[in-house]
């Protein structure tokens, strides 16, 4: 029929800009996607509030082969922070095509010790900072013709966490799912497609340490497959959603959880 749409239509993707925020941590996912990302010779603009960070990830992306590699700080529960990033962006590389969200912070602290202040926190940058994103984006990618906005969630949103966070925390990933979806039914049909990856217990620094000892025997016996997910694992997946296959499916939420949550 004329005027359907096909992966040929979509394989200028992986020559426009993909932005990966929160790449800043040594061995956090938003690294790990950056890496995987850079590896298939995409351009891309990394963001993270982290300067030093942010340079260290942009030297291992343009090692691993990306195209082209721009970076901007970045606050995103700041709108207008990430305007200016944004901004920088499109001045110095091609169109963005792609947001992959890794930005977010987690919340141990007990609901009822919880203030009003630090709740709302986990809320602004976790759930309002894909907003701010997303809302800045789209316009471009609606006038191509074409976008991925793919964001991390986690297994919190549906079993309410307790692993390393609470209830902000799960409220917060909830969050990301619903707007996800709902921009999903606002763009079907435009070009651009929506996401969510709910990941439990990747082998990541994890509040502020790493997974190693007694610590991470206790991650691996909560997880049915036995081990823990890799950050290329749901990097893998991150790479086909925000690529020309990536196309016919929007306001899902994939689950990557080692069989924690099944169904």
């Amino acid at each position: 029929m004329a005027g359907e749409r096909s992966v040929v239509d979509e394989a200028r993707i992986t020559e426009l800009t993909t932005v990966v925020t929160g790449v800043a941590s040594t061995r956090g996912i938003g690294r790990g996607v950056a890496r995987v990302l850079a590896g298939e010779g995409r351009p891309l603009a990394l963001l993270d509030r982290d300067t030093d960070g942010l340079e260290e990830a942009a030297e291992q992306a343009r090692a691993a082969g990306a195209s082209l590699v721009v970076t901007a700080q970045a606050d995103i529960a700041d709108p207008a922070s990430v305007d200016t990033a944004i901004t920088d962006v499109e001045s110095a590389a091609p169109p963005v095509a792609a947001l992959v969200n890794c930005a977010g912070i987690a919340d141990p602290t007990p609901f009822l010790e919880m203030t009003s202040a630090s709740f709302q926190r986990t809320l602004t940058i976790n759930t309002t900072g894909l907003f701010h994103l997303a809302q800045r984006v789209l316009p471009g990618m609606l006038e191509q013709g074409l976008g991925r906005i793919v964001a991390v969630g986690s297994t919190a949103a549906q079993d309410g966490g307790g692993n390393f966070s609470t209830s902000a925390y799960a409220a917060s990933k909830a969050g990301v799912e619903g707007l996800l979806r709902g921009l999903a039914k606002e763009t079907a049909g435009t070009g651009v497609t929506t996401a969510a990856i709910a990941p439990a217990n990747i082998d990541t620094d994890i509040m502020g340490g790493p997974l190693v000892g007694e610590r991470r025997e206790q991650f691996v016996a909560r997880t049915p497959v036995g081990r823990l997910g890799t950050v290329e694992e749901l990097a893998a997946l991150v790479s086909w959603l925000v690529g020309p296959y990536g196309g016919f499916t929007t306001g899902a939420t994939y689950s990557l959880n080692g069989g924690m949550r099944v169904g």
